[in-house]
């Protein structure tokens, strides 16, 4: 389902308003548009930084304020809650401080709209948490708190409108975060619990487990209470044991995750293999280095495999919605040995490494097709052989990846190689392996680079084209016409609404000059984010 508000453009309707364009001319820069941006990736210039995280402040949030001050709060928190869900925004941050200053709006509209959004945009604790964190920090320097009655009744609501197992769960794995707890967050909203099992867990929280057992031990219980009594119960337990053998089976039993253990457990290499067995796909390849190193995982042993046959499995890659530079990029930091902060080295285990190779070409399924049509230029003018910053992944094999993952999963996608004056389109087969590509793409000859010449090639070829994606490793962009020109003439021509984004690989924070043309963006360095980025530029959301 497409998310509301955006525009659905089908190659037969070309002419699609853009949805954050707000009228008038479609490639204005609108606030609506430096809004989307910010809620993306948490600012309103045209140029998406990798791995850049960044304080959210009042001083990048100009058009969010000038929205709020035009009395289009409503239209504001709609675009929150719509870049909050469907993995839209690639940051998460800017999205609960638009959501705090709404709430914190004069206007009644936007702040009841923002408290009614709470528990949609705020899906975990956590969020929770940052949400009320970043309330507390737009509030200081005003004399008044933050806790009024609107926000104790989204907090109460917050709690009293969880399944109560979820919640049970939810409050033992993430207790505390930016300086709160459930405890100040239960006590300051005055919380009355919804039903029996809330109440229970309102009470293990703020006043602990031995009040709950003098409570409810001669009580005639409900079968939710008994259920919530038992997983609390156990941990409780596990909190407070010592012996390996009965810490495994309570994991095993009740699935329990690390964050409810203590750090004395997760010194024990028999509670790591047992966590593994059930962590979400995500975590464990986020921690294979650590597991190869302390051992937990031994070349050949049955551990080994049970991980590589997760890791291959088609259901569990599904169900992580894991996306294959996702896969690549972890593949690759394996590879190396070593971790980027730390002393953690490994000797990476061949059966893994074979396993996420096979895991990088299955999970293409993950990656849904927008329809669009989308050109994939790599400028082979200077060396592939370079590092995209902060991974393991050489330029060559970047490139090669982000246009087999276009070329894979969108019909009508041309990748193309360019140099010195030179577009030569690469031929990328279903089939081809990942370094097969990235053969068809450095065989070329390298020269002086010019960026604007792929949208010529597609402009004197009458290609049609939604969404160019210009991959260079060069510092400076070289151009021999303006790209917004170059990119007017083929709209122009081809009667599309064609958008381009220039990705310069290793570069670490200069992108085009900010244009007025929303149709252009930046990226500096790559990771998986910036492919996000592309998504929602190509969906008309940013």
């Amino acid at each position: 389902m497409e998310p509301s508000g955006s525009t659905k453009i089908s190659p037969s309707s070309n002419h699609t308003q853009n949805s954050t364009g707000g009228g008038g001319c479609p490639w204005e820069v609108t606030d609506k548009a430096r809004l989307c941006r910010f809620l993306c990736y948490g600012s309103e210039g045209d140029a998406y930084t990798a791995r850049e995280e960044g304080q959210v402040s009042m001083e990048g949030a100009g058009a969010l304020l000038s929205l709020l001050q035009d009395g289009r709060g409503a239209e504001v928190v709609e675009e929150i809650k719509r870049f909050s869900q469907d993995g839209h925004a690639v940051r998460p941050g800017p999205t609960f401080f638009a959501l705090a200053l709404c709430s914190q709006h004069s206007e009644l509209k936007t702040r009841q709209a923002a408290f009614k959004a709470v528990k949609e945009v705020c899906r975990d604790p956590a969020h929770l948490f940052s949400f009320i964190q970043n309330k507390k920090e737009l509030k200081e320097g005003m004399k008044c708190g933050i806790w009024g009655r609107a926000l104790r009744k989204a907090v109460s609501d917050w709690y009293n409108e969880q399944d109560a197992m979820s919640l049970a769960a939810a409050v033992t794995k993430c207790k505390q975060r930016e300086g709160w707890t459930h405890q100040d967050l239960l006590r300051l909203s005055h919380t009355k619990p919804a039903n029996e099992a809330i109440a229970l867990i309102s009470k293990y929280v703020t006043k602990g487990w031995k009040e709950v057992q003098a409570a409810y031990s001669d009580k005639e219980n409900s079968e939710e209470v008994v259920k919530v009594l038992l997983y609390l119960e156990v941990v409780e337990k596990v909190k407070h044991s010592c012996d390996e053998t009965e810490v495994i089976n309570l994991i095993e039993e009740h699935k329990l995750e690390r964050e409810q253990l203590l750090t004395e457990h997760l010194k024990s290499k028999q509670v790591w293999r047992s966590l593994l067995k059930e962590m979400p796909l995500q975590s464990v390849l986020r921690i294979l280095g650590k597991m190869t190193s302390n051992k937990v995982l031994e070349p050949g042993s049955s551990e080994v495999q049970a991980v590589c046959d997760r890791i291959q499995s088609e259901t569990e890659l599904k169900k992580a919605q894991l996306h294959p530079f996702s896969i690549l990029l972890t593949s690759e930091n394996y590879k190396r040995g070593q971790g980027f902060q730390g002393k953690t080295k490994w000797e990476p285990d061949s059966s893994i490494l074979k396993a996420m190779d096979s895991a990088f070409y299955k999970s293409f399924m993950n990656v849904e097709p927008l329809g669009k049509r989308f050109v994939v230029a790599v400028d082979v003018s200077t060396s592939l052989s370079s590092i995209v910053p902060g991974t393991s992944i050489s330029t060559a094999v970047a490139a090669a990846a982000i246009a087999m993952i276009f070329a894979r999963t969108e019909a009508d996608t041309d990748v193309l190689a360019y140099s010195e004056g030179a577009v030569v389109p690469c031929s990328f087969s279903a089939d081809m392996t990942l370094s097969q590509a990235t053969v068809e793409l450095v065989k070329i000859p390298s020269g002086s680079t010019d960026c604007t010449l792929p949208i010529a090639w597609a402009t004197e070829n009458g290609k049609a084209v939604d969404v160019f994606i210009i991959l260079t490793n060069n510092p400076l962009w070289m151009f021999t016409a303006s790209p917004v020109e170059t990119l007017k003439k083929h709209r122009q021509k081809s009667g599309a609404n064609s958008k381009l984004v220039m990705c310069g690989l290793t570069s670490i924070g200069h992108g085009i000059a900010d244009t007025e043309d929303r149709g252009l963006l930046s990226v500096c360095g790559f990771d998986l984010g910036a492919l996000s980025v592309i998504r929602n530029l190509a969906q008309d959301l940013i």
